[in-house]
Formats: structure tokens, C-alpha cells, sequence
């Protein structure tokens, strides 16, 4: 069966139908198998060892229950040079993903990671008999994330296993999104821009932060997305974007407010980050001026995403917009794009200031979210705008995934 040509162009729908073809998970899987493999093989790894929720969807397709602050303590992935794949579950997860996971052959419960003792059992019952099994005794071991009482238990019961760099090989295998991916990156979008429009909705002069993000996630789950972008939904209004206040509170909304709505969605394990700054009746001149400044910067950025550009020229087409328009010492304290996929905040950065940041070039189907934000001081009603977009990189510069319609009443020209 052949791919079909327009996948990932738009989004084509969430249900499997019979009238055409969209995508083929079980293709996907195994696709992606095949590519970590390969990837483990120019690294010199025999095997993969993952916890974070996003490598351990990505190799088996488990959707899990996620516990706040302890996803990577949960559930792993081990996956051998050799192809085999066996999943370590919380014990809550074995008896369904038996059940449904059916290509998945071998599947363990384990403690949640975090009691010294339930990790040592753990190791000692069911993980090192594993390793002994597929003969990884002395295997190069590839890991992502995991407690530092594991990294002890490798070294008490598996001594002879060399731990490696796992999460490289993850990143950089899902550093550029196949048309299935963007296929189901465009759905998250559908989603992720219904959830923003019902947010702005909801504004208006008395309803709270929290009302806001009320409706929002009602259209989320409505709609089949898994959660959103962020554990704690984003929306600030006036003077809480001045400098942001990165989560919803019961602060309530006044006339001349702006307020800004980052929630998105995750659908099949995908990301798409939308963020949108609206105004509460009418807005100033001075938060028009922010607002404009932005909206340039962002399209400026989507403009610069080409294959052969890089992640720095991006951030200066976003930065020269902001300079031009005298904000150029107003921009967050924040990278101003990040990776997104599978991983809700994935690398590469647009922008990072700190010291360590990688200059990536870019290629065609890598996708990012450009996400500017500037913020001003001691304006009534707030001074600060961030507008978002999930973007493809496209043969000629970047392709929104993300839709929702920008404000009018705050643009200048």
C-alpha cells in the first residue's frame, strides 16, 4: 500500500474510516523502530533503556496514566540492537496494555521507581533477569532519564553493563517528523486552535483566569485531545503579563485587559502549541504598539524557518522585527521557539541565551514553535503579548500548523 501524497497537509479527520487512507500506525511503529535502531548502531549502543513519557510512546505507542512530577519514574522501554522490545509497566498499566498493546510481546510490572527498596526488588526480580535473558549483561546501555537509586542498582546487580547516552539517540531520531508524524501533529493543531478559540470565548469583564481555562479544556477532552500543552494551563490577563504570570489564577478580567491564552493540545502523543493574546474591549495605543511589534517578530521568524537557515538566524529575524519597532530590550527572559513533537518542549531552541545552546541547521520536516514574547511595565491593563504557532519547516520557509486568527483590534498596520 502507498503512502498517500497530501499526508500532513491538512488535517484529515481522526477516525478510521474506510474510504481512505490516513495513517498507518502499526507502519509508523515499525518505521520508527527501524530508525532507532539505526540509530543506536552509529552510536555503538546495544540496547535502549527510556523513561520519559515521550521516547517510551514513541518506541511502543504506550499511553499511560501520568502521575504529576513522576512520568519518568513510571514506565520504561528497553528495545535491543536486535529488535526485541519489552515494556517494564507501573503496575496499573500491565493488565490493559496486555490486552490491547498486542505488539508488544513481553510486558513486567514495576513499583513506581522512587522507594529505594521497591527499586532494588525490581532490578533484582524482573530487570536484571531480563538483561540476563537477551545476554545484555555486559551490553552498551543507552538511558534517557531515571532516578539516581537505578543508576546505583545497575552498579550492584548489572556491573559489567557500560551506561551510555540514550537520550541523544532519541532526540535526534525524532529530530525531523515523517508525513505520519505531521499527519498527526495536524490534528493536534484542529484541536489545539478549537481549544484557543473557545478560550477567547470566554473572555470578557468578570469571568476569572480560571474560567477561561475552564472552557478551554472542556473543548479539549470534547474534541479527543489527551491533555494540554502545559500541566498548568496559561492564562494571564493584564497586568499578570507584565511580567507573566505563567499560570491561570483567580485574578479577574477587566475592560482593557490584554489576556493570553497558551494551552494547545496533545493528540496520538503529538504536540501542537498555539499561544494567542486578545483584548478585553479596547485596547490602547501602547498595547497595540506591543501587540504589532510581536506579530511582525513571529511572522518574520515563520519566514526565516527555510532548510539551510538555522536556529540563530531565526531568532535574529525575530529580534531585528522587535528592534525596529523599539522593544528590543523587552523580549522575556526566555528562549523565543522550541522544538515540538512527540515532546510538548523538545529540543532544538530558537533564541536560548544561556550559555551551552546549540546553532542547528535546519531541514525540511523538522517542527518548531515560535513563540515571542515581549513585555513592558506600567501599562494599564498590561503590557505584555506573546503570540505562538506550531511550524513545519517547508521547502520554502515555514508552514503553520497552527490556525487560530490573530486580533485585529490590536494590530497598527
Amino acid at each position: 500500500m502507498t503512502e498517500r501524497g497530501d499526508l500532513g497537509d491538512y488535517a484529515h479527520g481522526q477516525f478510521a474510516v474506510d474510504y481512505e487512507t490516513r495513517v498507518d500506525h502499526a507502519a509508523l511503529r515499525a518505521d520508527r523502530v527501524e530508525r532507532v535502531r539505526s540509530t543506536m548502531s552509529e552510536a555503538g549502543l546495544d540496547a535502549l533503556l527510556v523513561w520519559k513519557d515521550e521516547n517510551v510512546r514513541f518506541l511502543s505507542g504506550l499511553r499511560a496514566q501520568i502521575i504529576q512530577g513522576k512520568s519518568a519514574l513510571l514506565n520504561g522501554c528497553l528495545l535491543t540492537a536486535a529488535g526485541d522490545m519489552v515494556l517494564f509497566l507501573s503496575g496499573g498499566e500491565v493488565d490493559r496494555a496486555r490486552n490491547v498493546m498486542t505488539w508488544i510481546d513481553e510486558i513486567h510490572a514495576i513499583p513506581i521507581m522512587e522507594a529505594r527498596g521497591l527499586i532494588a526488588g525490581a532490578f533484582d526480580n524482573v530487570i536484571a533477569p531480563v538483561f540476563h535473558k537477551l545476554d545484555l549483561d555486559s551490553a552498551r546501555l543507552g538511558l534517557d532519564e531515571l532516578a539516581f537509586a537505578q543508576i546505583d542498582e545497575f552498579g550492584r546487580v548489572l556491573p559489567e553493563v557500560n551506561l551510555a547516552d540514550g537520550d541523544a539517540v532519541m532526540q535526534r531520531v525524532r529530530l525531523v517528523k515523517t508525513p505520519a508524524d505531521i499527519a498527526l501533529m495536524q490534528e493536534a493543531a484542529a484541536i489545539g486552535d478549537a481549544v484557543t478559540q473557545s478560550a477567547i470565548a470566554a473572555v470578557r469583564p468578570g469571568v476569572r483566569e480560571t474560567d477561561v481555562v475552564a472552557e478551554a479544556m472542556h473543548t479539549l477532552y470534547r474534541l479527543g485531545g489527551e491533555m494540554a500543552h502545559v500541566a498548568t494551563p496559561f492564562v494571564a490577563s493584564g497586568e499578570h503579563m507584565s511580567p507573566p504570570n505563567r499560570f491561570a489564577s483567580d485574578k479577574i478580567i477587566r475592560e482593557g485587559d490584554l489576556v493570553f491564552i497558551d494551552i494547545g493540545a496533545q493528540y496520538n502523543g503529538h504536540y501542537a502549541d498555539v499561544g494567542r493574546t486578545v483584548i478585553c474591549g479596547s485596547p490602547s495605543r501602547r498595547q497595540q504598539e506591543i501587540y504589532t511589534a510581536v506579530y511582525y517578530a513571529l511572522h518574520a521568524g515563520v519566514a526565516a524557518m527555510k532548510p539551510g537557515a538555522t536556529n540563530d538566524d531565526v531568532a535574529e529575524a525575530v529580534t531585528v522585527r522587535g528592534r525596529d519597532r523599539g522593544f528590543g530590550d523587552n523580549f522575556f527572559s526566555l528562549f523565543i521557539g522550541h522544538g515540538v513533537g512527540m515532546g510538548s518542549n523538545e529540543p532544538p531552541y530558537i533564541g536560548e541565551a544561556l550559555p551551552g545552546a546549540d546553532t542547528v541547521v535546519l531541514t525540511e520536516g523538522m517542527t518548531m514553535a515560535v513563540e515571542p514574547l515581549i513585555w513592558v511595565p506600567d501599562v494599564r491593563g498590561g503590557g505584555g503579548v506573546r503570540l505562538e504557532d506550531t511550524i513545519t519547516v517547508g521547502p520554502g520557509g515555514g508552514i503553520p500548523l497552527t490556525r487560530t486568527a490573530f486580533d485585529d483590534r490590536l494590530l497598527l498596520d
